[in-house]
């Protein structure tokens, strides 16, 4: 009789004889690109210009009353070039994006519901878009957001579950998608969060991450249809980018690491880990990935590093790691699909 005993054996017995990198993915090198000035923590909005200098927000819901949010720039090289408070802000901010048509920085405030315009060089804002609560208690909770090709801005919203829409001017809003699949009951407590289209705008792909899952919504003629989910399974999806063949960069929050699927939502990629926290308090690779960008041969991440027990969450697997962290950084690596071993 073949026993569990004798199973566990023989799979220890092939385990010391298989080479490991017949089957392992190529994760490849995370480097430390950026480092957020000391005081500052939770590094999670992430966008680039067109000269690869990067823009990153916090968010920090649980600052003391009357704390303005705070973004930084750091130049190609990761070197900081100016901190800014943003005016009329709260300070838990998340998404950010430069308009691709009007060139204006718009910044999600998921503390007052509202998509600002930003000066980037002083901090002075407006508000372009302000988003209805439909129910008091749920609340809502402005995570990401994305352009179409007329420039019409959308805007994930992870409590209502609800893709907002706005014309390039911004202005009055409209539910321009409304589902179940866009909402979570799980951990992280977040729903709709990373949004984009792929390169026909004919999908727009959305990071569900209590549910773990990528939600695909059709679209033709500017109208969506029904939501489905494409794939299961990613670890706390968070912020997403897709790139020129239509493969989907997902950071993965809770398995720190981000997942590339292809557009049949097949996994075609892991990159970066955690390795622990250095002498200086700061992530060894990837820790609570929120927002990738890329810009030339680089895709750059935020290590949001939060610690979820500290905002009225459970504990997870990173928490007591993020406690940990006193350097909080932007990790970057090589933007590449490396060739998975047959």
């Amino acid at each position: 009789m073949f026993s569990f005993r004798h199973a566990g054996a023989f799979i220890l017995t092939c385990f010391l004889l298989c080479p490991l990198g017949a089957a392992a993915w190529d994760r490849g090198d995370v480097e430390q690109f950026a480092t957020l000035p000391a005081g500052n923590a939770n590094p999670e909005g992430l966008t680039v210009d067109a000269h690869g200098n990067l823009y990153a927000t916090t968010f920090a819901p649980t600052a003391p009353a009357g704390q303005l949010g705070r973004l930084f720039v750091f130049n190609p090289h990761g070197d900081l070039l100016r901190q800014v408070s943003i005016a009329g802000s709260s300070s838990a901010l998340l998404g950010l994006g430069f308009h691709p048509q009007t060139g204006a920085l718009l910044v999600l405030d998921f503390g007052q519901s509202k998509v600002l315009k930003v000066d980037p060089a002083t901090g002075a804002s407006t508000v372009f878009a302000t988003i209805p609560v439909l129910d008091p208690k749920i609340g809502s909770g402005l995570n990401a957001l994305t352009f179409d090709q007329m420039g019409n801005v959308y805007i994930s919203d992870s409590f209502q579950g609800i893709i907002w829409k706005t014309g390039p001017g911004g202005g009055p809003v409209v539910a321009w998608v409304s589902s179940a699949l866009l909402t979570t009951t799980g951990v992280p407590g977040f729903g709709a969060n990373g949004v984009g289209f792929n390169k026909a705008f004919s999908s727009l792909f959305v990071a569900n991450t209590g549910n773990d899952t990528i939600v695909q919504i059709p679209v033709s003629g500017g109208t969506p249809g029904t939501p489905a989910v494409l794939t299961n399974s990613i670890n706390g999806a968070d912020g997403l980018i897709l790139d020129s063949d239509d493969n989907i960069w997902v950071a993965a929050n809770q398995a720190d690491e981000i997942v590339v699927i292809d557009k049949t939502g097949k996994v075609i990629a892991k990159l970066g880990d955690f390795e622990g926290i250095d002498k200086h308090g700061a992530p060894i690779g990837l820790l609570f990935p929120a927002s990738p960008v890329q810009f030339g041969e680089w895709l750059y991440v935020t290590n949001l590093s939060l610690d979820l027990r500290q905002v009225g969450g459970p504990q997870t697997v990173d928490s007591q790691w993020a406690d940990q962290v006193t350097s909080h950084t932007i990790a970057r690596l090589h933007a590449r699909i490396p060739h998975v071993h047959d």
